[in-house]
């Protein structure tokens, strides 16, 4: 009875989001229905309640291996450690959709009482969009994607068991972080399509909406971030970013959410470039909604992506259409008539260069989205295979994205409607050529002049951040929380592009076969094979091998990498073994034995790539501190 409750729980949350989006709506359009109009909270609130007694019940179902749940029989194991047991609720796709269904009622009951404060009518069209959007993803979930469905009246005594590049702490993490940032970009979709609806110059949406951009996006960054460190040391390849569609479907809306915490700066404070702000909040979401496609339909192969049935991807596709075709009518009727007053100045002043930072970011998008989609596209029309990767991201993508580096770097030293300082730009030039002659005396051959403009381009930004920051401490200027949140992110956007360019130019990675007590000297590192030994976990069996890392015949670091072998699925597993540093990674992951005693072994040594995660982390704290500050503001 305990599943039928949960599948209970989901049709009473359908049926509060019905409400919530329709009732008060209709109460709205007949301004003498009052008393529908105050549906819109207890209805959200109600909706929350119902997703959460869902996700718990399901979550106890796990704990408890009940096996008559088809979807747990497929995704745990009476053996599976507890903590993986409750984490495999979101390791396939219809959990993953209930964890989406929770996220977004969270999301909604922390808005019901955030519009409180705001007019009536604003309170019921947001929460309305949210309800509506609530009532898509629970109508998927209890028509193609019923996670309580039973297998009757026989149940399997034993499930197949979590997939073991899911058994990971970074599991855990990784996606309810990325969730609550995707879901969390429908607020201000929401807020955006009251304001068109509404139609009223007067009301400051994007005051509004701007703290929840700002959360959205720094938990999308966590997500990100955890999930390139999850992936660098998981998958047993070394990476840590492959332009895998997956990742671009994550990868787009951050992109988006970087240009509207931007442009919902300049309109909630000098009521500037209002379409644009409305264009890329609308875009922002409908990101969200394409790379659930993208992962929840089965139209790509991939690490990260969930296989499924034609039936959920057409209702995916379907959903994706009327939000699309929606938000591209309501836009074109009202959003281009959207007046921005006052109009910028100079184009050489602050605003427009925020602006063009703005189309770059959203050009550097479509140019990611294109090549996500063409061979898709490609397949259903031709029925061809085609791959695109690394080398057309590389070469379209990260050239438009240097200018935008470069606009980092003066944008925050102008100030409002003014053209640039030339003494002040002159000050910073100055700096980074300094940088520049540094280079001169070191610049390791291993660099090519694209990684070597990278790596520059890093330094601009942090050596201009920093300049500013010394330059506000020298002054006694007051820096204000949203002046901080600034300079973290934008200081983790320049160590994070030097972290990429290091470690990309300076890596080390050799393809090895070793046996026990072989060596083998890299870059005045001696590796040490020095045995292997048989291990058992709770639900796998498997060998480790035990590596020492020696320089000047001292002993640096002991590794042990180990390759599993999980038993209810039947699988291999690489196990790496990473030793962090600072300024390098030893990485060591053990592949398949070859003939005799030989194993195969793949050793990297990885300068600087801790840079990478700490930059995302700087960006991430930057957001939340200038969302905590435009919350606070809220308040007053």
């Amino acid at each position: 009875m305990i599943p039928e409750l949960g599948l209970f729980c989901l049709i009473l949350a359908l049926m509060m989001a019905f409400t919530q989006s329709c009732f008060p709506l209709m109460g709205l359009i007949h301004q003498r229905s009052a008393f529908l109009q105050k549906w819109s909270q207890p209805a959200a609130i109600g909706q929350c309640l119902f997703v959460t007694l869902s996700f718990i019940t399901l979550m106890y179902c796990f704990a408890e291996d009940d096996f008559s749940i088809a979807y747990i029989a497929q995704n745990s194991h009476t053996t599976l450690p507890l903590g993986y047991k409750v984490c495999a609720l979101w390791g396939a796709h219809e959990g993953s959709l209930l964890l989406w269904a929770f996220i977004l009622s969270l999301w909604t009951f922390a808005l019901s009482i955030y519009v409180k404060k705001l007019p009536a009518k604003v309170g019921v069209l947001v929460l309305a969009v949210m309800g509506a959007i609530s009532s898509g993803f629970l109508l998927l979930l209890l028509c193609t994607s019923n996670p309580f469905e039973r297998f009757l009246p026989l149940a399997p005594p034993e499930g197949s068991d979590l997939n073991p590049l899911l058994q990971d702490p970074g599991f855990v993490l990784h996606p309810p972080f990325l969730y609550m940032g995707y879901v969390g970009l429908a607020v201000p979709f929401a807020f955006a399509v009251s304001a068109l609806l509404l139609q009223d110059k007067t009301l400051p949406w994007a005051t509004w909406a701007r703290p929840w951009a700002l959360l959205a996006w720094a938990l999308l960054t966590i997500g990100i971030t955890l999930g390139s460190w999850w992936a660098y040391y998981e998958l047993g390849w070394g990476g840590w970013w492959f332009w895998d569609p997956v990742e671009n479907a994550s990868f787009m809306p951050w992109l988006i959410g970087a240009a509207l915490v931007h442009a919902l700066y300049l309109f909630s404070d000098q009521q500037l470039f209002g379409s644009w702000c409305l264009l890329l909040a609308l875009s922002a979401f409908i990101l969200s909604l394409i790379g659930t496609f993208l992962v929840r339909s089965g139209v790509i192969s991939s690490v990260h992506a969930f296989a499924s049935d034609p039936a959920r991807g057409a209702f995916i596709l379907s959903f994706l259409g009327i939000v699309i075709v929606f938000s591209c009518m309501l836009y074109l009727w009202r959003g281009l008539n959207t007046k921005s007053d006052p109009q910028v100045k100079s184009l050489l002043s602050k605003e427009a260069l925020i602006l063009l930072g703005n189309m770059l970011l959203f050009v550097a998008t479509l140019t990611v989205l294109l090549g996500t989609l063409y061979p898709i596209i490609v397949e259903v029309i031709a029925k061809e295979r085609l791959s695109v990767g690394p080398p057309y991201f590389n070469s379209v993508f990260v050239p438009m994205m240097m200018p935008v580096l470069i606009l980092m770097g003066i944008a925050p030293h102008l100030k409002r409607q003014r053209s640039i300082n030339i003494k002040a730009l002159l000050k910073v030039i100055g700096l980074f050529f300094i940088a520049l002659c540094l280079h001169v005396l070191w610049l390791p051959k291993e660099f090519s002049a694209f990684a070597l403009l990278g790596l520059l381009l890093g330094e601009w930004v942090v050596i201009v951040t920093l300049y500013l920051f010394l330059k506000m401490l020298i002054s006694r200027q007051s820096i204000s929380l949203l002046k901080m949140g600034m300079i973290l992110a934008h200081l983790g956007i320049g160590i994070s592009v030097l972290g990429i360019c290091l470690t990309t130019s300076l890596e080390i990675e050799k393809d090895l076969r070793l046996a026990p007590h072989d060596s083998v000297i890299i870059q005045d590192f001696e590796f040490v094979f020095q045995e292997i030994k048989e291990i058992v976990g709770p639900n796998y069996a498997g060998v480790q091998a035990t590596f020492l890392i020696k320089k000047d015949n001292s002993v640096l670091k002991t590794l042990l990498p180990e390759k599993r072998f999980f038993i209810p699925r039947n699988l291999p597993m690489s196990e790496t073994a990473i030793s962090p540093g600072f300024f390098r990674d030893f990485y060591i992951a053990l592949g398949e034995p070859l003939q005799g005693d030989n194993w195969s072994v793949r050793i990297y040594i990885k300068p600087f790539i801790r840079l990478i995660w700490l930059g995302g982390l700087m960006i991430a704290a930057g957001a939340l501190l200038a969302s905590f500050l435009a919350f606070q503001k809220m308040r007053k």
